[in-house]
């Protein structure tokens, strides 16, 4: 059995995706964990007004898990609200970002598959 708490993880803290404001990352798990093309799992927080910057992926699908807070998410230029219960898929080939517009630490775990 794996398992790993995010909370006594140490973070990284920076922009995400030349992002506004810090974001604080967590890097759960690497591709080294996995035995499939799973790459990567990340918590990651960003504080009222930190942005993950908008970016286009290659040859990778990524799934957003909201947690807490609220935040404008835009994929190929759709941009809707977002909050705890929200899943959001990004295929491979496709922009997006995601920026936190609420009052409150906008919370999620962030999953990563190669082709």
């Amino acid at each position: 059995m794996i398992v790993r708490n995010y909370r006594e993880l140490t973070p990284r803290i920076g922009p995400s995706h030349s992002g506004k404001g810090n974001a604080r990352e967590v890097r759960v798990f690497s591709e080294k964990d996995f035995d499939t093309n799973l790459r990567f799992v990340i918590h990651s927080e960003l504080a009222p007004g930190t942005s993950v910057g908008y970016h286009k992926h290659g040859d990778n699908e990524e799934v957003y898990v909201i947690l807490a807070g609220r935040g404008l998410m835009t994929v190929n230029n759709e941009t809707r609200d977002v909050g705890p219960g929200d899943v959001i898929v990004n295929k491979p080939g496709w922009s997006h970002g995601l920026e936190n517009t609420g009052d409150e630490t906008l919370s999620m775990l962030v999953f990563e598959v190669a082709r």
